[in-house]
């Protein structure tokens, strides 16, 4: 193959991504009168090929911008279409009160899945390229272990209360704002890119930077047109099968939406870049624990026209209060900045086991409690180094280079 060939079939993937999301995008102006399994799958190709797109535009931002805010940004960026269907899904409830389990489904099991799958996907990935059992995380790091220890703190106040108000929004969005304010204080460097955007980086910076906004706002338009006909899609192919709706809401949608997540994170560690793969997958944990979670109340209340609280039914409740038990334990083995194989197949075993074991979740909720209150407590500096990373988190740029210095 040419010198001049080779770029092109570099960049074959984001032709591929760009030509997966045209199939929708023409039957939607053209009128679509399928039914609901083909509008959830063209709906849903459409929305994968836009993520890929943004993971892309994501990466080829990082030149511009600090490694921790990249990092940020690439997590955002690549939940986006979760963000969509979710956010969707609280806007109908407003309007229509049966579409609010959906909300609650595809919050809950996005985050599950990002740490059943996603971070021991990882791990495991990266035991098997290098055969190091324990994967060690840096003082930087504590950036994103400080958001995620406070979010789950709070969080572990909305199954007591079986609701999402407004105050969350607040609380949460704020908590976002720091997070971001910590990862822009960072030293903008040079990052290691990897297929088509290591390609596209070689363009001269003015062209890249509009190839990189075009990419953006050509990815964002799609999931806005796809996001609806996605979500109702899912629902309508559960009543047609009988299948149960909320399952497919929790778990399909997730899958087809942060599949473009998962890869970038997972070629991170193939390519001997775990670390930046693992805090990738724990800031996409950040902006659902956060973000995420804070904009289904605001849509409830601004699609419902009032300001009370979007309410939780028992089986909503219920998986809240796993996601929130299961985000615990994670939290409690990064506490040491490290990630170990033994970790990654406990957090794997027990994600796949309450899967397929629905009617157990409070049992399986109590297990991810004792086993991450049994880490805390054997071994008190763990819970110091999560102190210290809270701290990280609010504290003024000097304590945050103090904290990092230790």
């Amino acid at each position: 193959m040419s010198e001049r060939q080779r770029p092109r079939a570099r960049l074959f993937p984001v032709y591929l991504a760009v030509l997966v999301t045209t199939p929708w995008l023409v039957l939607r102006f053209v009128g679509f009168d399928g039914g609901p399994v083909e509008e959830a799958l063209l709906a849903g190709l459409s929305i994968v090929g836009a993520a890929f797109l943004l993971a892309w535009a994501a990466e080829l931002a990082n030149l511009e911008i600090s490694a921790a805010l990249a990092v940020a940004l690439l997590a955002l960026v690549a939940v986006l279409p979760e963000y969509a269907v979710d956010i969707y899904f609280a806007w109908q409830a407003g309007q229509d009160p049966t579409y609010a389990p959906y909300a609650v489904a595809n919050m809950t099991g996005s985050n599950r899945l990002l740490i059943g799958l996603g971070w021991t996907a990882v791990v495991m990935l990266f035991w098997w390229k290098t055969r190091r059992r324990i994967l060690h995380l840096g003082p930087s790091d504590r950036l994103e272990l400080g958001a995620l220890s406070f979010a789950t703190l709070y969080a572990t106040t909305i199954p007591l209360r079986a609701h999402l108000s407004l105050v969350d929004t607040v609380v949460l969005i704020t908590l976002f704002a720091f997070y971001i304010r910590g990862a822009a204080r960072e030293k903008v460097e040079a990052p290691e890119l990897v297929g088509p955007a290591e390609t596209l980086a070689q363009m001269p910076r003015r062209p890249r930077i509009v190839l990189t906004v075009a990419m953006f706002v050509y990815a964002a338009g799609v999931i806005l047109l796809s996001a609806e006909a996605f979500a109702e899609g899912l629902v309508g192919t559960g009543k047609l099968f009988a299948i149960d709706e909320f399952f497919l809401v929790q778990w399909l949608a997730p899958l087809a939406s942060e599949a473009p997540e998962f890869i970038v994170a997972c070629l991170f560690a193939l390519q001997g870049r775990a670390n930046l793969g693992l805090r990738a997958m724990i800031s996409s944990k950040v902006n659902q624990w956060t973000l995420l979670i804070g904009m289904l109340p605001l849509a409830y209340a601004l699609s419902s026209g009032h300001l009370a609280p979007m309410p939780l039914d028992p089986r909503q409740v219920q998986e809240v209060l796993l996601t929130v038990a299961q985000s615990f334990f994670a939290i409690a083995i990064l506490s040491k900045l490290d990630f170990s194989i033994g970790a990654a197949g406990a957090l794997f075993v027990l994600f796949f086991a309450q899967l397929l074991a629905p009617s157990w979740h409070g049992l399986f909720s109590a297990v991810y409690f004792s086993l991450g209150l049994g880490l805390l407590l054997a071994r008190p500096a763990r819970l110091g180094s999560l102190v210290a990373a809270v701290r990280c988190l609010f504290g003024s740029r000097a304590q945050v280079e103090g904290e990092r210095g230790e």
